[in-house]
């Protein structure tokens, strides 16, 4: 419908568009949700609270590691700054995937913990005392807690493994969120199982184009500020 406008030029109009009625951006990798008075969502240092959750995360086709989703919560972590210092003393392992990784990792060498960088490529910016382990294939072992990552060929005794990603997937920032042939599952009101959560976009399912976006999201918008009203 916008014959010689491509894709990454209807985005910039888009965002160009929201700024100009007031829309706040905030830029970061949001690595935990709380449901407390609202929504509280961690954003590396940062917190930001809501009284209702609009999720709009496209699709992440992130496949877990062996071991990853039986010890999440035991062992496995996807946020440094959330849970270092539960592991202040103790051997943990950083599975570097995310440009900020490696500053997660010095974050929890500072905290005092016993750091091993593990990743694809030496990452650039880690601190030298930490050591770096160069592996593809991983897998989280332990019975009820985490006891090592096995790191290719090499096994890395540990207490903690933590996991960063570029993103995640929003089943694991909310626990208990329904999902139907691995997306969102919403109603026609684009609300999800869980009391104030919201999904629009490609996170609800096929089709995936940007039409049917926009009119979720303009869905999505409006029973939320509805919801806020009868609170």
């Amino acid at each position: 419908g916008l014959p010689g406008v491509n894709g990454r030029e209807l985005m910039e109009h888009f965002s160009a568009h929201a700024q100009r009625v007031g829309v706040e951006f905030h830029t970061g990798r949001v690595v935990a949700v709380m449901a407390w008075e609202g929504f509280a969502l961690t954003a590396g240092s940062e917190v930001f609270q809501g009284r209702t959750l609009v999720l709009a995360p496209g699709v992440a086709r992130l496949a877990k590691y062996p071991g990853e989703a039986e010890l999440l919560g035991r062992g496995v972590s996807y946020c440094a700054t959330c849970d270092g210092m539960l592991y202040r003393g103790r051997a943990v392992t950083v599975v570097g995937r995310s440009k900020d990784a490696p500053q997660e990792a010095n974050y929890l060498r500072e905290l005092g913990c016993r750091v091993t960088y593990v990743g694809d490529q030496p990452p650039e910016g880690l601190r030298p005392d930490i050591p770096f382990v160069k592996a593809t294939r991983l897998e989280v072992l332990g019975e009820k807690k985490v006891e090592a990552l096995r790191a290719d060929s090499v096994t890395l005794p540990c207490e903690g493994v933590f996991i960063l990603r570029p993103s995640m997937a929003p089943a694991d920032l909310l626990p208990g969120l329904a999902l139907e042939g691995g997306y969102i599952k919403t109603d026609r009101n684009m609300a999800t199982n869980l009391p104030g959560v919201f999904a629009a976009g490609d996170c609800t399912g096929l089709p995936l184009q940007v039409s049917k976006a926009v009119g979720e999201g303009q869905v999505a918008g409006h029973r939320a500020s509805e919801y806020v009203d009868t609170l």
